[in-house]
């Protein structure tokens, strides 16, 4: 759904000072690259491995994690549905300004309705912002055999509620821009595999 604001009596105030000012005076392009999965896929450890090889290039990027996320700017948020759908929101909001500002933004949160991440996507279009959808496949017996947090045991006991892949459900990218099977492909050549994406489509310099 959309989102109404609330405010009255608010105006945009435009500055002087564009996007295309700031990636020029960057040298760079602003992009979201929005990396979404079930929880143990490795979508985190994929956006570090990217900020290194972003930064290696040259590239100011930035990295949004679920979990740091919700340490501040989301940590009155629970998992309920409606606070799923309020996390997500508000991430699509900063890394857009992010993308505005000229940054790469490398989201990293499990995302796991295909209607919010569509609100992300067109709250890019609508501000002709690039927005990279990155599918981090993992089959769920996969992701729980890592469970890096414990997670998936603690959700199987009943200790955890609302877990995404156990009694909350996941669904799936039909059309992300990049899928990366992490059962099949190494941290290194899936962070690869998105650097040749980005140089494909002119996000990055060749």
């Amino acid at each position: 759904k959309a989102f109404d604001i609330m405010a009255t009596n608010v105006h945009w105030h435009e500055g002087d000072i564009t996007r295309d000012d700031r990636e020029k005076f960057l040298g760079q392009k602003g992009a979201t690259l929005w990396l979404t999965g079930l929880s143990g896929s490795g979508k985190s450890s994929i956006s570090v491995a990217l900020e290194s090889l972003l930064f290696k290039r040259g590239v100011l990027c930035y990295r949004l994690d679920g979990d740091n996320v919700r340490m501040g700017l989301n940590k009155n948020l629970g998992f309920s549905p409606e606070d799923r759908v309020e996390n997500i929101r508000r991430i699509g909001e900063v890394s857009k300004l992010m993308t505005d500002a000229g940054l790469i933004a490398m989201t990293a949160f499990i995302s796991p309705y295909a209607a919010d991440r569509t609100i992300a996507r067109e709250l890019h279009a609508a501000a002709g912002a690039p927005f990279v959808e990155i599918y981090v496949k993992c089959p769920l017996s996969v992701a729980e055999e890592r469970d890096p947090k414990g997670l998936y045991k603690k959700a199987r006991a009943g200790v955890i509620k609302n877990f995404t892949g156990i009694d909350a459900p996941y669904e799936a990218p039909e059309s992300a821009e990049v899928v990366i099977d992490t059962s099949e492909v190494s941290l290194e050549d899936a962070a690869a595999k998105i650097v040749e994406y980005l140089l494909e489509v002119g996000i990055l310099k060749k």
